[in-house]
């Protein structure tokens, strides 16, 4: 019984294991997968990365230079990413901020 009391005494008054999430946010890791990015500007509207995502989560149409992606079906494998000729797409380590 005592035995337990100390080792209760010391995890009271030992600093959490855990993140305070919503007010202590932590830096992502090197290499992290986030979110995607695209700089309309540059892009071409090859279609490229809509051949090569394996989910389907960008649809680009050339005629009126448009360009959509679905967050919600995007598994961040980053294959648009490496086959995208002129680099419009990038990976950002940062997660996007949920939707409201």
């Amino acid at each position: 019984m005592l035995e337990m009391f100390k080792g209760i005494a010391a995890r009271v008054f030992r600093k959490p294991y855990t993140r305070r999430h919503p007010f202590e946010v932590r830096e992502p890791f090197p290499g992290a997968r986030g979110s995607l990015d695209m700089d309309p500007d540059v892009c071409v509207y090859c279609g490229l990365c809509q051949k090569r995502c394996p989910t389907s989560a960008i649809t680009v149409a050339r005629k009126p230079n448009s360009w959509q992606f679905n967050p919600h079906r995007c598994v961040l494998c980053g294959h648009c990413v490496d086959v995208c000729p002129v680099k419009c797409i990038v990976m950002k380590p940062q997660y996007r901020p949920p939707s409201a």
